[in-house]
């Protein structure tokens, strides 16, 4: 009885200890991992951090819906669109609870609100869940678009993995835009310019 007693004591004893312990840890951990950290921006969660091994600024938006489906699939799952920076370039990425497809059999196309579909090309990672939009053209016609709709369906269609869609629901999509690709703008890159051919010698007379 004794025994016990001396235990309930020692463990009491270490309660306050390990309370002041959890905020020197929860601090030590990189904020980049948890959206706890993200703000709010309509239907967005955007964050906002600085990388600590370059110290530059990293940012997303995040968009999650529960719209995501699939042919194979009963019921609906969760959907989440992010954008961001990488490697100083704009990225979309898309990204669903079960297998989309691959590269070699699948085609992504959008549309938002009523305007003209897009049948565009992108990469689907490796675990065929994850859809990108990296060329710059590409997202530059997104993220124009993006701005200015309220509604963004998605469809894959797959040889493999069925047809998979989504539907978003964009409110608050200028702001989230401005805060995820300050560091990198969705702009179209420059048509190349150019030369002009010399001109023709006169042959002397």
């Amino acid at each position: 009885m004794r025994g016990g007693i001396a235990v309930r004591a020692a463990v009491l004893r270490l309660i306050p200890v390990i309370v002041l312990a959890l905020p020197a840890s929860g601090c030590a951990r990189d904020p980049m991992v948890s959206t706890a950290y993200a703000t709010p921006v309509g239907n967005w969660k955007v964050e906002r951090q600085v990388d600590r091994i370059t110290g530059a600024p990293l940012s997303s938006a995040l968009l999650t819906a529960n719209t995501g489906s699939n042919t194979a699939e009963p019921f609906a799952h969760l959907a989440t669109m992010q954008l961001l920076c990488f490697k100083n370039d704009p990225v979309v990425r898309i990204a669903f609870d079960f297998k989309v497809g691959s590269n070699r059999n699948s085609a992504l196309g959008y549309r938002f609100d009523e305007k003209p579909g897009h049948e565009i090309e992108a990469r689907f990672v490796q675990d065929y869940k994850t859809v990108v939009i990296e060329d710059k053209a590409t997202v530059a016609q997104f993220i124009s678009e993006l701005a200015t709709s309220s509604l963004l369906y998605i469809r894959i269609r797959s040889l493999n993995a069925g047809r998979s869609s989504a539907e978003f629901n964009l409110e608050g999509a200028p702001a989230a835009i401005e805060a995820a690709l300050a560091g990198c703008p969705a702009t179209p890159p420059a048509p190349p310019q150019r030369v002009a051919a010399p001109p023709e010698r006169r042959r002397n007379l």
